[in-house]
């Protein structure tokens, strides 16, 4: 029986590698809005969110999805420790952007008095602080879910280089319709709809994620750059490829 179920296991990666592997390839030309149609309308109907980090960036997905789905479930993984402009922004666009069903998710209370009685996890082990107050609530509520939007661009970090359109992590797909996509591209978006800034970018912040982990960046540095700056995390955890498939 162990066997049949791991060569199941198996046949599952297989078959979801080689469907993200397709969607990319059809989908890697088409505009944001064509990627988004497609994933919402046709291909995850029902079985699809939005991750928003309410960022510097966040308004063109949020922007594109009140045009095709205004009810399509927003997730927000709140922290505690978000910049209180951060939690403005976030019902400063919904409002404006009709979004109708935002989703914001906390850490298991239970879990964190235990593991970070004293708030200070984000100082000793940053990495288990992002696992219990991101990566464990969005698993959680993914579990009714088969695919999930982001927005990770390829230009962001070394990291995202290679990002593809659709991934597949072991058990979810995960769509980024803004990969190909530029800082000058983000920059006209935001300027020919004419959607609000985030206040902390004027300030140095073009990425934005938890007061306790980010700093402005420096000109010339990549956007991410001041995410746990002076340390060697690059990613919050929510996107590496915990079930064991080819997610990047």
């Amino acid at each position: 029986m162990t066997i049949l179920i791991d060569i199941l296991k198996d046949q599952k990666k297989t078959h979801g590698s080689l469907r993200a592997e397709a969607l990319s390839a059809a989908w890697e030309h088409l505009t944001a809005l064509e990627i988004l149609q497609k994933a919402i309308q046709e291909e995850f109907v029902g079985d699809i969110t939005l991750s928003s980090s309410f960022g510097a960036d966040s308004a063109v997905l949020l922007h594109m999805v009140a045009q095709i789905e205004p009810n399509l479930p927003v997730i927000f993984l709140d922290t505690d420790r978000h910049f209180f402009q951060t939690l403005q922004y976030r019902d400063e666009l919904v409002a404006k952007l009709g979004l109708t069903n935002l989703v914001n998710l906390k850490a298991d209370a239970d879990e964190a008095s235990t593991e970070d009685s004293k708030n200070t996890l984000w100082r000793t082990n940053p990495d288990q602080c992002c696992d219990l107050r991101k990566v464990r609530p969005l698993n959680r509520y993914m579990e009714g879910y088969g695919a999930w939007i982001s927005g990770r661009k390829r230009h962001q970090s070394a990291t995202r280089t290679r990002l593809p359109i659709v991934e597949f992590d072991g058990k979810h797909f995960k769509v980024n319709p803004l990969a190909t996509w530029t800082a000058e591209d983000i920059d006209a978006y935001f300027k020919n709809h004419d959607l609000p800034p985030h206040p902390l970018v004027e300030q140095g912040f073009p990425s934005i994620g938890c007061f306790t982990c980010t700093k402005p960046v420096a000109a010339g540095e990549d956007a991410r750059s001041g995410r746990w700056a002076d340390s060697e995390k690059v990613e919050c955890g929510i996107h590496n490829p915990i079930y064991g498939g080819d997610g990047i």
